[in-house]
């Protein structure tokens, strides 16, 4: 009886997470034929919507005694999602930029490149919203999924102390196409 109760608590819960966060969000919380969201089944990416250009990150966590600490964790994970996709995304704008012939100019080198990353990979996530949970009844799995978009992502940039000028303008320039690229690409 009591795990009825609080498998019924849970997916109203999760329910009542999902609307809420449904109106703004870009991601498609809908079940497939599965029962799974969509989102669970494709995992991490990229997404150009009519809403804007936002980086996904999906995370999962096993049972680990506790829903509370199981929820964090897939939610610590799917942010680190998010981290990673952004982190290879400046990577190909910083090599583009690299490939461009104007960063030599703006004293931006590969050297520069590995030391950005490392900043990049560090950056602060407080502007990554968790926008869904879903847990398996079956492997009793709980999945996260974690949204920035592009403009939260371009801010936090830009907001870190060591980034060159000349890459900053080349990612104001091509970011966004690069970007849609790579959207493109992921599809």
């Amino acid at each position: 009886m009591w795990c009825g109760r609080k498998r019924r608590g849970i997916l109203f819960l999760a329910g009542l997470l999902l609307a809420g966060c449904a109106s703004q969000s870009v991601v498609d919380i809908a079940s497939r034929g599965d029962g799974k969201p969509g989102w669970v089944s494709e995992g991490s990416s990229i997404l150009k919507a009519k809403k804007g250009r936002v980086f996904l990150g999906v995370g999962s966590a096993p049972m680990l005694g506790d829903f509370s600490l199981q929820t964090t964790t897939a939610d610590q994970v799917a942010r680190a999602e998010v981290s990673r996709i952004l982190s290879s995304y400046m990577e190909i704008v910083s090599r583009d930029f690299i490939a461009s012939g104007e960063a030599e100019d703006a004293g931006f080198t590969e050297q520069s490149v590995a030391r950005y990353m490392d900043q990049v990979e560090r950056m602060d996530l407080t502007g990554v919203s968790i926008v869904g949970h879903w847990q398996d009844t079956k492997t009793n799995l709980i999945y996260s999924i974690a949204e920035m978009d592009m403009q939260q992502a371009r801010k936090r940039l830009e907001a870190m102390e060591k980034m060159n000028p000349g890459l900053k303008q080349y990612m104001g320039e091509e970011g966004n196409s690069i970007f849609d690229r790579l959207a493109k690409h992921a599809e």
